[in-house]
């Protein structure tokens, strides 16, 4: 992990589109919680319960074709529109301060360990 990121790569059996692979996992118990499609700026993407403001676990899809065999879980701040103007809004705020809550702390291991269990998860699904 660097800077506050830790990413694990999946690689799926068959291909699918973000809306496809959510389809096939949405019913699925994971330890980081139940999975949600979110919109994010342009992009849609699988997201897990946010711990707080600046961890949370992510699946996106690699790549820019329409459907994919590779996905990344990573840990990232909350994601959806409105959670990325007011995260860099408060970041802005404190100087950049607000930001060093993704680097360390209790929820920043916990949201690591999330990334680790939901990618073996996902493995263990044989999609």
């Amino acid at each position: 992990m660097a800077l506050g990121v830790k990413v694990k790569n999946v690689k799926t059996i068959n291909s699918y589109t973000i809306e496809e692979f959510y389809e096939a996992i949405k019913d699925h118990t994971f330890t980081a919680g139940e999975p949600s499609l979110t919109k994010h700026g342009m992009a849609m993407i699988i997201t897990f319960p946010p711990l707080d403001r600046q961890n949370q676990v992510w699946i996106m899809k690699a790549g820019f074709a329409a459907k994919s065999q590779k996905f990344s879980v990573q840990k990232s701040e909350a994601a959806g529109v409105g959670n990325m103007a007011t995260n860099m809004a408060i970041d802005k705020i404190t100087g950049g301060l607000f930001g060093y809550g993704k680097i360390v702390g209790k929820n920043s291991k916990e949201c690591e360990k999330l990334v680790e269990n939901t990618a073996a998860e996902l493995e263990t699904l044989k999609l």
